[in-house]
C-alpha cells in the first residue's frame, strides 16, 4: 500500500524500538506505508537510525502534489493546467469551464497516490458529489481530504522515470517505465522501456526528471512521473510532470530486469553515503537497457449484475499463460 496514514504513531515507535533492540543502524521502510511517512523519517533521525530513503524534507515536498508542481514550474518543466487547493465547488466549476474545447478535468488528492481520491469530471452537474466522495476517500486514505483539479489528457501515456541521487548532489536515472494500462487509475501493466516513445521524447523526459530531482536536492532513489499526450507523440514537448514518488515502488523489478541493477541494494549503498560515481551509476555510465521487461498485476474483483466491479478476496488457484508467452520470474 502507498498510504502512510494507515500506520499509527504507536506502530512507528514499535518499529524504531525493534531496530534499536536489534542493534541496527538503519531501517528500510519497504514499498509503501512507512516509505513516505515524514514523521517516521524524522523519528529515525532523532533516534540515530538511518532512514533508507529520501530525507524528511524531500518526503514532505513530494508528499504535496501542489508543492511538487510549483517546483517543476520554477524549473521550467511543463505541467498541466490545474487549480490550487479547492475550497468550493464553484472554483471547480470555473476551472471546468476554462477547459475548452475538451471540457473535462480530473480531481486529485493533494496528498494522494494509488488512484485514491480521483474522479474524472465531464459535466458541471457531477462536481459537487464527486468532490464530496473524493475528499472523503482522500481523508480516509491519507488523513488529508484536500483536493485540486487538473486538466484531463484523454489519450495519455503514463511514463515514470527511475531516479537516483547521492549525498553529493549528483543525480542520474535508469530509464523509464510505461504504466499506461490502468484500471480505476491504478496500474495493471508495467513495461520497461516504453515501446511508444520516440527517442527524442524519451531523452527530454529523462532530462526533465533529472533536472527536477537536482533542483530538489534529491538523495536516494525515487520515481518521477509524467503524462504524455498520446495523440502528439511526434511533438517532443508534449509531456507534463504530474508527481514524484519518493520511495522504491513495486514495479521497480522491471527496471532491474533490463538494467541488471539491484535497486534495493543501490538504496542501501546511497544511504551509506556512496556516490553514483563509485557505484558506476553516474550519468555517463548508465547501462543500456537489455530488451524489455513486463509486470502484470491481477485484480481480484467481483462483477455485480449492473457491471460495477467490487474488490474481492480469495485464492487464485490457476492462471493460464497466453500461448507464446514465457514467464521468466513470477512474484506472488
Amino acid at each position: 500500500g502507498d498510504w502512510s496514514s494507515d500506520v499509527c504513531s504507536s506502530d512507528l515507535e514499535q518499529v524504531i524500538q525493534v531496530a534499536k533492540d536489534s542493534g541496527s543502524d538503519a531501517v528500510h521502510p519497504g514499498y509503501g506505508f512507512l516509505a513516505e511517512n515524514v514523521s517516521f523519517a524524522r523519528r529515525c533521525a532523532e533516534e540515530g537510525l538511518r532512514f533508507i530513503g529520501p530525507e524528511a524534507e524531500i518526503l514532505d515536498l513530494f508528499g504535496d502534489k501542489l508543492k511538487a508542481r510549483r517546483l517543476a514550474e520554477e524549473a521550467g518543466i511543463p505541467v498541466l493546467p490545474a487549480t490550487d487547493k479547492l475550497n468550493s465547488a464553484s472554483e471547480a466549476e470555473a476551472f471546468l469551464e476554462r477547459m475548452q474545447p475538451a471540457n473535462s478535468m480530473i480531481f486529485k488528492a493533494v496528498a494522494g497516490g494509488g488512484g485514491r481520491g480521483m474522479r474524472i469530471i465531464r459535466q458541471a452537474a457531477e462536481i459537487e458529489d464527486a468532490m464530496s466522495r473524493c475528499a472523503s476517500e482522500a481523508e480516509a486514505a491519507f488523513g488529508n481530504g484536500d483536493l485540486y483539479a487538473e486538466m484531463l489528457v484523454e489519450r495519455a501515456l503514463h511514463i515514470e522515470v527511475q531516479i537516483l541521487g547521492d549525498a553529493d548532489g549528483h543525480v542520474s536515472h535508469l530509464g523509464e517505465r510505461d504504466c499506461s494500462v490502468q484500471r480505476r487509475h491504478q496500474k495493471l501493466v508495467e513495461i520497461a522501456p516504453s515501446p511508444q516513445l520516440t527517442d527524442g521524447l524519451r531523452k527530454r523526459i529523462h532530462a526533465a526528471a533529472v533536472e527536477l530531482a537536482g533542483q530538489a536536492g534529491y538523495h536516494n532513489i525515487g520515481t518521477f512521473e509524467f503524462l504524455v499526450d498520446g495523440s502528439e507523440l511526434s511533438d517532443e514537448s508534449a509531456f507534463f510532470f504530474i508527481e514524484a514518488n519518493p520511495r522504491i515502488q513495486v514495479e521497480h523489478t522491471v527496471t532491474e530486469e533490463i538494467t541488471g541493477i539491484d535497486l534495493v541494494r543501490t538504496q542501501i549503498a546511497l544511504a551509506e553515503g556512496k556516490t553514483l560515481k563509485t557505484l558506476g551509476l553516474a550519468m555517463d555510465e548508465q547501462p543500456s537497457p537489455r530488451g524489455y521487461a513486463v509486470q502484470y498485476r491481477l485484480n481480484m474483483e467481483r462483477l455485480k449484475a449492473n457491471g460495477i466491479a467490487l474488490p474481492r478476496s480469495g485464492t487464485l488457484e490457476q492462471f493460464e499463460v497466453p500461448q507464446g508467452m514465457e514467464i521468466g520470474r513470477a512474484h506472488v
